[in-house]
């Protein structure tokens, strides 16, 4: 069963676009996979494109073969935008496969381990902070965000994740040097950003309740000074998870050992080679991996390594619904799965873009049994909701 077309599609998605590979067969099977080009990835969708020579004729079920070629015509220059495009390939076929099958993709993983995966609440205030006109009620107070935790609880999820945040008169305001915004680049952390965080956990906590799991991303954002600062800062916490990016895996080891508090990382890293240092000086608690951006298919030979050095994972997952998909069938056949990321808040026109919508219940992602990844974008509604310019981390000010 041979390859005959990759096409990439693209959609609106608010303050970013959503982007798609539709690779078709000689039997007419399509196989989908969503990529992204806002976190600063620009120029995915041509690398995509590029490689597509390659792999138009050869067969869908080749897809370790294929991406091994693709990885050796971009040896030199192999990670970053190509591993991405390389990884939306390779998804698009393990679904084109699972499909010809009629089984679902984790049964090309070895079969599923679970049946339920448990989520958390990813940029739970971001979203209504960062960009009010698509995720509502908008949140301005401290107020606000304890509302929030109060709506975690009640909707049945136990983990929530949040950023970090100044409140100038009140009003929250997001503070992401490690981004640009503002543009920061010594990423010092002062005494009123470390203020700051404790105010937004604490106003989280007073509203979740004592049994809700919380969790703080603090990115790219600071340099060992500052994320040892903000570690000690709020060591009196209980917190699931501080989530830290470094590309100094003894730096993060260091942190790590200095942590009451466990230590997730690596969302970032394309590819097992960029793991392994990071396994080897055991840097972190749980490793996230971007199986969207890695290939579902690579990503378990990176949690199967994570697994030899007693290391769970967790998927990274804040794109549009085929991508918790994805991740979702990832997440049912590794052994070691930790937590899986999901956006609660969504965009007025989420749904509508795809044929289903991730099944969840009591805060548990149901793993379907439908062939392929279980969902796949409406074309006519991706036409509807056509791409604009401006859009993503390149575009964004927040200074």
């Amino acid at each position: 069963m041979k390859v005959t077309a990759v096409e990439t599609l693209h959609c609106d998605a608010g303050w970013r676009n959503y982007h798609f590979v539709k690779l078709t067969t000689e039997d007419g099977i399509v196989g989908w996979s969503e990529f992204d080009e806002g976190f600063g990835s620009p120029g995915v969708t041509s690398v995509i494109q590029r490689a597509a020579e390659r792999v138009v004729g050869q067969s869908v079920n080749a897809h370790e073969r294929v991406h091994a070629e693709l990885y050796a015509s971009t040896r030199p220059a192999a990670g970053g935008v190509v591993g991405e495009g390389l990884g939306a390939i390779e998804n698009a076929m393990l679904d084109a496969k699972a499909k010809a099958l009629g089984v679902p993709c984790y049964e090309l993983l070895g079969g599923k381990v679970r049946d339920r995966i448990r989520l958390y609440w990813s940029h739970c205030a971001t979203w209504r902070i960062n960009h009010p006109t698509y995720y509502k009620p908008a949140i301005t107070s401290l107020d606000g965000v304890k509302a929030l935790g109060e709506e975690v609880r009640e909707k049945g999820f136990t983990g929530l994740k949040t950023n970090i945040f100044l409140y100038e008169d009140g009003k929250p305001k997001g503070w992401r040097p490690g981004f640009g915004s503002p543009f920061q680049p010594e990423l010092n952390v002062e005494r009123h950003v470390l203020r700051n965080i404790r105010m937004h956990l604490e106003a989280f906590r007073d509203g979740a309740g004592p049994d809700i799991d919380m969790l703080l991303d603090l990115n790219f954002n600071a340099k060992t000074e500052g994320y040892l600062k903000i570690i000690r800062e709020i060591a009196d916490l209980d917190m699931f998870w501080i989530e830290i990016d470094s590309y100094n895996a003894e730096a993060l080891a260091y942190i790590r050992s200095h942590s009451p508090h466990p230590i997730s990382s690596c969302e970032t890293l394309i590819g097992l080679r960029e793991f392994l240092p990071y396994f080897r000086a055991q840097s972190m608690d749980v490793a996230i991996v971007d199986a969207v951006w890695n290939g579902v298919w690579q990503s378990m030979k990176i949690a199967a390594s994570a697994e030899a050095h007693e290391v769970n994972v967790a998927p990274h997952n804040f794109y549009g619904h085929l991508s918790t998909m994805m991740n979702a069938h990832f997440a049912a056949a590794v052994p070691n799965l930790r937590i899986m990321e999901i956006d609660i808040d969504r965009l007025d026109w989420d749904d509508e873009l795809f044929t289903a919508t991730p099944p969840i219940e009591d805060g548990y992602l149901v793993v379907p049994d439908t062939p392929g990844w279980g969902t796949e974008p409406d074309e006519d509604a991706l036409r509807a909701h056509p791409v604009k310019g401006g859009t993503g981390l390149l575009n964004y000010r927040n200074d």
